[in-house]
């Protein structure tokens, strides 16, 4: 019989505790914007969503250009550098509802939990969600003006002053780049589909609107979706002289908008580590 000798070292050697390193973690997140990616694409909501960009954008310079023809507030004719972007504030709300059905899809079918067993580490999870978010953010808002232009257009409106038009239509991909980002956070902290989209079509075209009826101008300009309005540079329901003659600057707007973003996804990705992911 053949004896086997081990080596000394073998038999002493200590097993070491598997550890994961935050090197680990950042490796990880290209396979993670892959997953999002391939996620997103496979809701039917995306299409959908991009769908109505475009419908919304036809019909809201046309609408503009055939019925109301002039702007009530300055009692002049409408303009294709002014409503080619009207419709990107209601883009902005598509892109949030999008971040949001992002993760909340994901809780309500139980995917989440194996996007989270998969990755453990859930800041990787949050990160691609928010960028391939984003991403789809700036196709809609792309989507979006190219059919405000082109509906106003097709109703036949003069070109008007366009010397803003290229800045404004910068502002307004920030804008529904960022959106989706907030929607992504405020999905993360309701955690169902319909109480997150909700809250949002509420709070953005009736509470927001109602409290800039009773509250003064200093107040309301702080709030996330006069922000939103201020990026675009233009009037919403709720608006009246008091509350556009306290407007903030377009980069101030935008500090007050991604506020929100902030805060929205510390608080949301604090509760995906707090809470169970199903």
């Amino acid at each position: 019989m053949t004896a086997t000798t081990l080596p000394t070292n073998a038999l002493h050697t200590e097993a070491r505790p598997l550890t994961r390193e935050r090197s680990d973690d950042v490796a990880a997140l290209p396979a993670a914007l892959r997953s999002e990616w391939i996620k997103i694409r496979s809701l039917r909501s995306t299409p959908g969503l991009l769908a109505a960009v475009a419908v919304i954008g036809v019909l809201l310079s046309w609408i503009l250009a055939t019925f109301v023809k002039t702007d009530p507030d300055t009692h002049l004719p409408f303009t294709i550098g002014e409503t080619f972007v009207f419709s990107t504030w209601l883009t902005m709300v598509l892109a949030i509802v999008m971040g949001a059905l992002s993760i909340t899809s994901e809780v309500q079918h139980g995917t989440l939990a194996t996007a989270v067993t998969t990755q453990p580490a859930r800041w990787v999870i949050v990160a691609a969600k928010a960028t391939v978010s984003s991403g789809l953010g700036v196709a809609m808002g792309i989507i979006g003006m190219a059919a405000g232009l082109g509906g106003a257009v097709i109703g036949g409106l003069e070109a008007g002053d366009t010397s803003g038009s290229i800045a404004t239509a910068g502002w307004g991909l920030l804008l529904t780049t960022l959106a989706p980002m907030l929607g992504l956070g405020i999905g993360m902290i309701v955690r169902h589909s319909a109480g997150a989209i909700t809250g949002v079509l509420v709070w953005a075209l009736v509470i927001e609107n109602i409290i800039k009826g009773f509250a003064p101008a200093s107040i309301t300009r702080f709030m996330p979706f006069s922000a939103a309005a201020g990026l675009l540079n233009i009037k919403t329901a709720g608006d009246n002289a008091e509350t556009l003659a306290a407007g903030l600057t377009r980069l101030q707007d935008a500090f007050v908008f991604s506020g929100y973003i902030a805060v929205a996804l510390a608080i949301g990705t604090a509760l995906l580590y707090r809470k169970d992911a199903n």
